[in-house]
């Protein structure tokens, strides 16, 4: 599609922010989502993220990692358990993604934190970086991360064609971000780090089946990108090399993924003037109130606008809940499974769960109206939720279709016991472009997940250290790590 070789652009932007450092609004933004991934990591640890059967993904990655040996070169979050980077990366990675309550970037719809944080962590902590420099390879390896993202979005479809194809984009793009963060710490140079482009771009994977009917290998996606991107780091120091056109050419990365349905414009665009904060793309993720989907959260919100206004769950006689065609796809079908989720995970993923829980939750509990609770092994199999949520269809709606995926939206109409038909439409949903969530918000939601395991004084020294990161000295990742073992 194009003779300019996308790597090497790609990483002599991520040498280059090395030189020139990046703008003070970016490292505050990195230093925000340090925060919030952290949380989401510990708040994984909490007491309502077990599966009914068997072990959580999380665990089995922590006992993968502990039986593997090798140098203690990085941190295990919650259990303070030395490991090599890369398992480290494996597990932090589960850890960050396994609620899904991370970070989307829009419009790309990836989580890129989740797979890029872990690995800059794990290479920060091998080589007693700063904690500038840790900020400054999370910005720019979500940077790239995103931009490959971007590149994949179709217009015409008006959804990522990664998305189409039944590929998980976070997880393949993320890869390609860890490896450019892990790289940085690691000390490489722009050659060397479209090497470390090249070689991840063989390494990730990732397929989100599992979204539709249930499955929790979804949540170990996020760890093994970050444990590829230092892989793929390592390899490049290691005198590996990657193909110059692995990006564009004619069996490289875009091509193989997205046969020729990419656009090579968002990829590059401003590269080479990111001293203006306007042309971060990465900056422009947005935080999650809910832990769960982030397509499930305008119908969340539609169904907390109508209990506020006085509707009551044992009036519901049907519900219609209209989204985008492509969040459609995700949490409304197949509608037999949505209506009655296999796990407390799998409803995370339900449209029609979701409403239910929105209007059968209490509000004034934990979290802005949807919180953890709501997703643990009892509340999901709670008969009057599910008997509320076999009245919610999920349908497309024209406006949301038009407006996704530059935000997401929906519409929920009720229909009452009364005769009466009530509706709410939500434009953008709480925390995404339209409705940011403010630093008090984000700050609740850190407490909300790491209080349970840290207490109220070990999550505030962790948000202490998070605020003081970006004047950190050498050491930063393995301090701060240090403050979020658990006992």
């Amino acid at each position: 599609m194009s003779s300019e070789r996308y790597a090497a652009r790609l990483a002599a932007f991520a040498a280059g922010r090395v030189e020139s450092g990046i703008p003070p609004e970016i490292m505050a933004d990195a230093a925000a989502r340090t925060l919030d991934c952290l949380g989401n990591a510990l708040g994984a640890l909490g007491a309502h993220t077990g599966e009914l059967s068997g072990g959580s993904p999380q665990a089995a990655a922590l006992a993968m990692a502990r039986t593997a040996g090798g140098a203690g070169e990085a941190t295990a979050v919650g259990s303070g358990l030395r490991m090599p980077g890369d398992r480290a990366a494996l597990v932090n990675g589960t850890l960050a993604h396994a609620l899904d309550f991370d970070d989307t970037h829009l419009p790309s719809v990836l989580h890129p934190t989740a797979a890029v944080l872990p690995a800059a962590l794990a290479a920060a902590e091998a080589t007693g970086a700063s904690g500038a420099s840790l900020l400054t390879a999370l910005a720019v390896g979500g940077e790239v991360c995103v931009r490959l993202g971007m590149a994949s979005y179709d217009p015409a479809l008006r959804n990522s064609v990664f998305f189409e194809k039944g590929l998980h984009a976070t997880s393949i793009c993320g890869t390609v971000g860890a490896a450019v963060a892990a790289g940085l710490l690691y000390g490489l140079s722009a050659a060397e780090l479209a090497h470390a482009i090249g070689i991840s771009c063989s390494m990730g994977a990732g397929v989100i089946e599992a979204n539709r009917t249930g499955g929790s290998v979804k949540r170990l996606h996020c760890g093994w990108a970050a444990h590829s991107g230092v892989c793929a780091a390592q390899f490049a120091a290691g005198g590996v090399t990657g193909p110059p056109t692995v990006l564009e050419g004619r069996f490289g990365f875009l091509t193989a993924f997205l046969d020729d349905r990419w656009t090579p414009g968002p990829l590059v665009a401003g590269l080479e003037e990111m001293d203006t904060v306007t042309n971060w793309q990465y900056a422009r993720t947005v935080f999650k109130p809910y832990p769960s989907n982030h397509f499930t959260h305008p119908g969340i919100d539609c169904a907390l606008a109508l209990r506020r206004a006085g509707l009551r769950a044992e009036d519901v006689v049907s519900a219609e809940l209209g989204v985008a065609a492509a969040p459609r796809r995700t949490i409304g079908e197949p509608h037999s499974e949505k209506v009655r989720p296999r796990t407390p995970y799998h409803a995370k993923f339900s449209g029609p769960y979701t409403v239910a829980a929105a209007l059968l939750s209490d509000a004034d509990g934990d979290g802005p109206g949807l919180g953890h609770a709501d997703f643990s092994a009892g509340a999901f199999t709670d008969p009057r939720r599910i008997a509320l949520a076999e009245r919610v269809g999920v349908v497309v709606d024209e406006q949301c279709d038009a407006e996704f995926p530059q935000t997401f939206s929906a519409v929920l109409r009720v229909t009452t016991r009364g005769g009466r038909v009530v509706e709410s439409r939500v434009t953008s949903s709480l925390g995404g472009p339209g409705t940011p969530l403010s630093q008090a918000q984000l700050a609740g939601k850190f407490r909300l997940n790491a209080e349970p395991v840290l207490g109220a004084a070990g999550a505030g020294r962790v948000v202490r250290a998070v605020r003081a990161l970006a004047a950190a000295p050498r050491g930063a990742a393995t301090a701060l790590l240090a403050l979020t073992r658990i006992g």
